[in-house]
């Protein structure tokens, strides 16, 4: 999958994402994301379903534990890791820093001793392809936190720590729905 054809299927899910999200503050108004099911949480993370154009689409969420920079205003901050079986896409991990990112900037993404390199689009980083997101995803199934470090368009640095707490039970119960 090339980079503009994940950006824009990516950002239609930041809104699937933060109604999840939104469900997870307040659980009493789940029903109303009538095409969006939550499946249930595993320590830190979430696990959710949807059908896109009669498709399923599965997906895992976190928000770090501590975000840090020197900013005075940031929105959401989260993790992705999403499936779309009838696109042949797994593991397509994408991360939601909730500013925009410096023009032509990566993130750097750290768990335990790996490193890895995403790029980014307005508010977001994702991994380049396919074999960066099983490696990323088989460092998060081993890890036991992650450390995302990005720089915004107005030059602010920022690092937000995700535990990995319950990210393989989530992952598991995803790749069980959507095969």
């Amino acid at each position: 999958m090339g980079k503009v054809t994940r950006r824009c299927t990516l950002l239609g899910l930041a809104g699937v994402v933060l109604g999840a999200l939104a469900i997870l503050a307040a659980p009493g108004q789940a029903r109303a994301q009538e095409d969006l099911e939550y499946l249930g949480t595993h320590r830190d993370w979430h696990a959710f379903t949807y059908m896109e154009n009669g498709n399923r689409v599965c997906y895992i969420a976190s928000r770090p534990t501590r975000d840090e920079g020197n900013y005075t205003r940031r929105g959401d901050i989260f993790m992705l890791v999403t499936h779309r079986p009838a696109e042949n896409t797994r593991d397509v991990v994408s991360i939601i820093t909730g500013y925009t990112f410096q023009p032509d900037s990566e993130a750097e993404v750290t768990v335990g001793t790996q490193q890895f390199r995403l790029f980014t689009s307005n508010d977001t980083a994702w991994a380049y392809d396919a074999d960066d997101d099983r490696r990323i995803v088989q460092a998060m199934i081993q890890g036991s936190t992650m450390v995302v470090r990005g720089t915004s368009n107005r030059g602010t640095r920022t690092t937000d720590t995700y535990s990995l707490l319950g990210f393989t039970a989530a992952h598991n119960q995803i790749d069980e729905l959507c095969r």
